[in-house]
């Protein structure tokens, strides 16, 4: 009801800007915003920007960014405006050449914010706000269970979160998506695959959108997920039912705004580009229905704590530069990778999983070679990816995978490599299954064995 309530609202005051101007004698003209963000976050741009340019009238088209990034280039769907969170996904548009070439703006931002370029370099696509990645966990879940919040990223695949983790998948979320090509280029393609394969054996599920995750976390379906800050705290839920925290890899990257090359109302577009990178634009980001960290460094209250302020710490970027030309080119590559290992088997994973975990609880009682050696075949089968890291590298290779919409037949080369990756990704599942399944006859064989030699003592 209340979102509903929301776009009555919305529809009513675009109404009644466009009266205003009928009225004033000027022409409407609309400018068109494809946006992942949601009402709550862009309806006090529409207000502010209105009331300052009543000759123009927004339209917002709320969509999730894999499914933007796939209609815009392929055809499906026009706009003047792309307003999203994931850098990847701009420089995917930018590698199609969809975007236009725009001046910068005085924001008096740096160049870079923990090690991380504010604007592309070529100026396609401008840095409006900082987004926070971490974790929203519901306090009062952790507690009851005696869980600890994570402090960094591969906390998360430890055994004590099993069952208590929700995500949403990269091929569906753009936010997502980030976080797990993050964790691949910070800790290397094969080590971060690994991770990645631990923290899905924790999955209690997998959602639809990034905004579920939060959702999730706050009605205690789950403890604890990946998300960025200002999904955290969903709507229509008690304050204190989900909280926040940056992980000390702390991962702070810029959402962007962008103009698109075929826009049908470039003036337009460049006057709300300019009102959101302006003090007063950037000012509304501080609201607390907003909660944003603006890009720029004049528009925060003097004093703040470094959880507000990104311009007071460092993060996981300003030791290693992420390089979103490098994940916009492998972008579906890493979308596939995941759903085939993990998001397509999760129920699997976390059955091998717990075997692996139960099996190496028992090596502390064992001096076993042979288990040993057989629980560690099961645990590199389940971590290692189906292409190698140099495989990875072969950018042009990975260049043209496209996401196919539902009901639309694959590129013959893209369906073959989807099936050798799936059949790679089986045979180290099936290679784990049966070294588990050694593992455990061998440690029942053992046991017997003492327990034979107990009963045989005097």
């Amino acid at each position: 009801m209340l979102r509903l309530l929301t776009i009555a609202l919305a529809a009513f005051l675009a109404l009644s800007a466009h009266a205003a101007a009928a009225a004033a004698g000027e022409t409407v003209h609309a400018v068109r915003i494809l946006t992942s963000f949601p009402p709550q976050f862009f309806e006090p741009f529409r207000r502010a920007f209105t009331e300052r340019h009543r000759a123009i009238s927004l339209e917002f088209v709320q969509r999730k960014t894999t499914t933007a990034l796939a209609d815009l280039i392929g055809g499906r769907d026009r706009a003047d405006i792309f307003w999203a969170s994931a850098p990847d996904a701009f420089e995917i548009l930018k590698r199609s050449g969809r975007l236009a070439a725009l001046k910068p703006r005085p924001t008096e931002a740096p160049e870079r914010i923990a090690g991380y370029p504010v604007n592309d370099p070529d100026l396609t696509y401008l840095g409006f706000a900082l987004s926070g990645y971490g974790f929203a966990y519901n306090p009062a879940y952790l507690e009851a269970r005696g869980l600890p919040v994570p402090r960094g990223w591969s906390d998360l695949a430890a055994p004590i979160y099993a069952g208590h983790i929700g995500i949403s998948s990269p091929s569906r979320s753009g936010t997502m998506h980030l976080m797990v090509e993050a964790i691949l280029q910070a800790y290397g393609w094969d080590r971060g695959w690994g991770i990645w394969s631990e923290i899905g054996g924790n999955l209690a599920t997998v959602t639809a959108r990034s905004f579920g995750v939060s959702a999730g976390v706050a009605r205690g379906r789950f403890g604890l997920g990946p998300s960025i800050d200002f999904l955290a705290n969903p709507e229509g839920f008690p304050t204190g039912s989900t909280r926040f925290a940056l992980p000390e890899e702390t991962l702070f990257v810029p959402a962007s705004i962008a103009v698109l090359a075929d826009a049908a109302n470039r003036e337009g577009a460049e006057r709300f580009v300019d009102f959101v990178l302006s003090p007063e634009g950037q000012s509304l980001l501080l609201d607390p229905a907003i909660a944003r960290l603006p890009i720029s460094p004049s528009v925060y209250p003097p004093g703040g704590a470094p959880d507000a302020n990104p311009f007071l710490r460092e993060g996981l970027f300003a030791r290693g530069l992420f390089d979103a030309g490098l994940s916009a080119a492998r972008y579906e590559l890493v979308n596939i990778i995941f759903d085939e290992m993990i998001t397509f088997r999760r129920s699997e994973l976390g059955r091998l999983w717990r075997s692996v975990r139960a099996l190496e609880a028992a090596l502390s009682e064992s001096t076993d070679a042979e288990l040993a050696r057989l629980v560690s075949e099961a645990r590199q089968a389940l971590t290692q990816p189906p292409l190698s890291g140099a495989d990875a590298m072969e950018l042009e290779r990975w260049r043209s995978l496209v996401r196919i919409p539902r009901g639309l037949p694959t590129p013959e080369p893209q369906a073959r490599l989807e099936a050798d990756i799936k059949a790679r990704i089986e045979e180290g599942m099936q290679r784990a299954t049966r070294a588990l399944a050694v593992a455990a006859a061998t440690l029942e064989d053992a046991e017997r064995g003492r327990r034979g030699a107990g009963a045989g003592e005097p």
